[in-house]
């Protein structure tokens, strides 16, 4: 379920995976799968700080809301519309609310998860870049440095509802392990605040 996160120039915004067997992430209305996100997080914290240099990513731009769907309508099985209403069809909530847990397989459906976004959604660069005021820009977003690492902790623990058994996938782990190895004050605190 995605959270809201608050951003230095735009207020709150959405964040998070917003179905258990797919490991999509949306940030507003960019959508970007979590291994890649690691990845970025990756390539970033093996920079020095003091030469951090900008990442080019591509991640899928839905420009309207009604494209993009209901998320609760599609939670609660009434209202099935946009991509997200697409993607619960396909891989509908849970019947019992006990097994509301982020499944760690979910990168399995990228595939199908990228043939229905990409028949809605347009690919678009993405910068993630890094300021010497302790703040990122995530697209059009910019972050002070505890909410990145809030966005960083909730991919690792799976979001809300947390991965299923608590059992990470690959990615997240060596996201991690990047991580704690990193001398980049951006990544300092991390995991340990």
């Amino acid at each position: 379920m995605p959270l809201s996160f608050r951003s230095e120039n735009r207020g709150n915004i959405a964040f998070g995976f917003f179905n258990i067997e797919s490991d999509m992430l949306l940030l507003e209305n960019y959508f970007f799968f979590a291994d890649r996100f690691c990845e970025w997080v990756v390539e970033s914290a093996a920079q020095a700080d003091n030469a951090l240099s900008g990442l080019h990513c591509h991640v899928y731009h839905i420009a309207d809301p009604n494209d993009i769907g209901d998320l609760m309508g599609a939670i609660h099985g009434i209202r099935f519309t946009g991509f997200i209403g697409n993607l619960y069809r396909l891989f509908p909530f849970p019947e019992d609310p006990k097994d509301f847990k982020q499944n760690p397989k979910g990168y399995q459906t990228q595939g199908t998860v990228i043939s229905e976004i990409e028949a809605i959604a347009e690919k678009k660069e993405f910068i993630i870049e890094f300021f010497e005021k302790e703040q990122v820009q995530l697209g059009p977003y910019v972050f002070d440095m505890s909410v990145f690492h809030e966005l960083i902790r909730y991919v690792w623990q799976g979001g809300y509802p947390r991965y299923k058994e608590e059992i990470r996938p690959s990615y997240a782990m060596k996201m991690k392990k990047h991580i704690l190895e990193s001398r980049n004050r951006f990544f300092t605190g991390v995991f340990s605040s």
